[in-house]
């Protein structure tokens, strides 16, 4: 198997940082009460996590051992402001639905992780193919669980209605409770899966 397409594969499969490696939970819970929330909190991180990779990468031999965690938030800060600036401008209601959660991607245990465990250890090019990977996973948990909350909680996908007016939704679906429960099904449901398919 090319490396690449195994990096990929282990970023959204065997290595997904929300069902496998459990990180990143509180944007997961927080923003996945709508597919387009999911979506775009999803992307808003992949883009900021295949940015930061890569400047990292970039600046490993220059970045001094003893500052190397400060610089990195540096680094992701400026890419997440810069995806904020870019949201506001051209999909303003979205970045205020997600509101403090962009500028929370700063903190996101995924992005500081890979920038540590990979990117300070590898080329530009694994590096970007890392943050594509693992943001991929990022966004297709999120989505996962945004379609299950948005489908119980409210009737709808994507915000077309899927069920009758006779629906009535499990409102306890887009609360935290709710999110915590469908992510607990989700992660032993894909578990299961992805065993079986070893």
């Amino acid at each position: 198997m090319n490396k690449y397409v195994k990096q990929l594969y282990e970023g959204i499969i065997t290595n997904n940082p929300v069902l496998v490696q459990l990180i990143g939970m509180c944007p997961t819970l927080a923003t996945s009460t709508s597919i387009e929330n999911g979506l775009g909190m999803g992307l808003a991180a992949t883009a900021v996590l295949t940015c930061s990779n890569v400047m990292v990468s970039l600046l490993r031999k220059i970045i001094p051992q003893k500052i190397r965690i400060a610089s990195y938030v540096v680094i992701i800060s400026g890419f997440v402001t810069a995806i904020e600036m870019l949201m506001k401008a051209f999909l303003p209601d979205l970045a205020a639905s997600l509101g403090l959660f962009i500028p929370l991607i700063v903190v996101n245990c995924i992005i500081l992780a890979r920038a540590e465990a990979y990117a300070s250890k590898n080329g530009p090019l694994e590096s970007a193919v890392d943050g594509i990977a693992m943001g991929l996973g990022f966004t297709f948990a999120l989505v996962i669980l945004a379609a299950v909350r948005e489908l119980l909680g409210n009737g709808t996908l994507y915000g077309i209605p899927v069920f009758g007016k006779s629906f009535q939704p499990a409102t306890i679906m887009i609360m935290p409770t709710g999110g915590f429960l469908a992510l607990g099904f989700i992660i032993a449901a894909f578990q299961k899966i992805v065993k079986k398919g070893e």
